[in-house]
């Protein structure tokens, strides 16, 4: 695994440098502005996407800051780290709560043809033409959102962000995962912890990203 630094000041993890295909993976953010981290929940799925897929590169972005009051920000991370794959000539965005939203504007690359969308926030303001003729798989927990303390975006907010990508042109999936929260894994004590339908997670982005086209599933 290789580490970049981002035009930006942001940092990536880049797994198979020079891959004709890359998944670009982005995180999540909250609503007071935190130093940017690796996510648990991308990195879970990353350490066993990346097996499944021998042909394709997996990055992941830790943004400067992760924040959706700093989201303009954010999409700019997103495009550095787009421009720091110069050999990739097809990009599937996997975008994760905030990252949703990150990987609709990041959509605007033409290289961009597949978007696999886990809890997202799409805000109203944020124009969905990119995705037009692009596919979008949108995966939701079912009980996100509705747990006192927790935060979350509930699914019926997906659901009308899949309504507005139809209309918009998308070719749009939508999975909702029963009994399952916001995120696949957190981070205790250093180590990643799954929770909750973690492996009902697990399968449905692995759907998603062969829908998208992705090599054999080598060690699956």
């Amino acid at each position: 695994m290789q580490e970049i630094s981002l035009a930006t000041g942001a940092s990536m993890r880049l797994i198979r440098p020079g891959s004709d295909t890359v998944v670009m993976c982005v995180n999540g953010g909250s609503a007071k502005p935190r130093p940017g981290n690796w996510s648990p929940t991308i990195e879970w799925l990353v350490d066993r996407l990346a097996p499944r897929f021998p042909d394709a590169g997996f990055a992941e972005v830790r943004y400067r800051v992760r924040s959706w009051k700093m989201l303009p920000a954010c999409i700019a991370d997103g495009a550095a780290a787009l421009a720091a794959v110069p050999d990739a000539r097809r990009v599937v965005m996997l975008g994760f709560s905030m990252g949703g939203a990150v990987s609709i504007a990041c959509a605007a690359d033409e290289r961009v043809g597949d978007l696999v969308a886990l809890a997202p926030w799409i805000p109203e303001e944020l124009s969905l033409r990119p995705l037009a003729g692009d596919r979008v798989t949108i995966i939701h927990g079912g009980i996100d959102g509705w747990i006192p303390g927790i935060p979350g975006v509930r699914p019926e907010h997906s659901r009308r962000g899949a309504e507005r990508l139809r209309a918009a042109g998308a070719e749009v999936t939508y999975r909702r995962i029963p009994g399952a929260v916001h995120g696949v894994a957190v981070r205790r004590k250093g180590r990643l912890v799954p929770l909750p339908r973690a492996g009902q997670w697990l399968g449905d982005v692995t759907a998603a990203l062969e829908r998208a086209g992705l090599g054999d599933r080598a060690g699956a």
